[in-house]
């Protein structure tokens, strides 16, 4: 037990670094800030949908680029700049690197997150119980989404960020796309809402349905079940491929 609650200091170590280093990067505005703005605007202009009716869309995009944009673009600048192996060398294991770099990731999103959240019970779209459980769900899903973000990172091993985040941009966007933020799942066809069962943005969105439009197509139970189990399985591989590839950096 001591061991474990000196690792799991040793990832806030970690996260607190990380915060100082990253979070003013290049790369993580852009793909967790501006990227979702744009998607948003996109959608929303000239579209004549009130203002409830886009916040589980907006909420969804935010949390979900916000929560993935810092961890993909951490191992490789660790690389690049020769703190990995100095990191390595610490009494630290390497899932409490990967933990704190999720800490890292999960924070930047929640964050930023929070404040169209905020604007959901400051003009009382939603009542207070409501909240309470929107603040919840959200705490999951970007816990959720940095476990993905650690995940994205593991290949390919390489020192170039603008690679990684390029990658997992690849992967980011298509879920965008089929997790029922512009379309909800329950006007999905059939095909649509079997590959859309597959990401985890799905189960969040439909929870944000749920709270503040009261028409989700899932249950609650099933949609948090989900996020837990994806949180669970993405930070299981991305631990077990860490390891495998963290040497491959040097």
């Amino acid at each position: 037990m001591g061991y474990i609650l000196m690792q799991l200091k040793q990832s806030i170590v970690v996260a607190r670094k990380n915060i100082k280093i990253y979070y003013l990067k290049g790369p993580v505005i852009v793909f967790g800030l501006i990227f979702p703005l744009f998607l948003f605007l996109a959608y929303s202009i000239g579209r004549s949908m009130p203002l409830k009716e886009l916040l589980p869309g907006l909420i969804g995009m935010t949390t979900f680029f916000t929560a993935t944009s810092v961890g993909p673009s951490i191992m490789p600048w660790e690389a690049r700049s020769k703190t990995l192996e100095r990191l390595l060398c610490c009494p630290t294991s390497i899932w409490a690197i990967i933990l704190g770099d999720m800490f890292s990731s999960f924070i930047f999103g929640v964050v930023i997150s929070m404040i169209p959240v905020f604007f959901t019970i400051t003009v009382n779209i939603i009542d207070v119980l409501s909240f309470l459980m929107l603040f919840f769900s959200l705490i999951l899903a970007a816990f959720c989404f940095s476990a993905l973000s650690i995940l994205l990172s593991a290949y390919p091993p390489t020192d170039v960020p603008a690679t990684v985040m390029m990658l997992s941009s690849l992967i980011k966007f298509p879920l965008v796309f089929i997790s029922g933020i512009f379309m909800p799942v329950n006007q999905m066809p059939f095909l649509g809402k079997v590959i859309a069962s597959f990401s985890p943005l799905t189960f969040f969105t439909d929870l944000l349905r749920h709270f503040i439009l009261n028409n989700g197509y899932y249950s609650l139970t099933l949609d948090f079940l989900m996020l837990i189990i994806f949180t669970l399985f993405f930070m299981v591989i991305a631990i077990k491929l860490h390891e495998k590839t963290i040497v491959k950096r040097f």
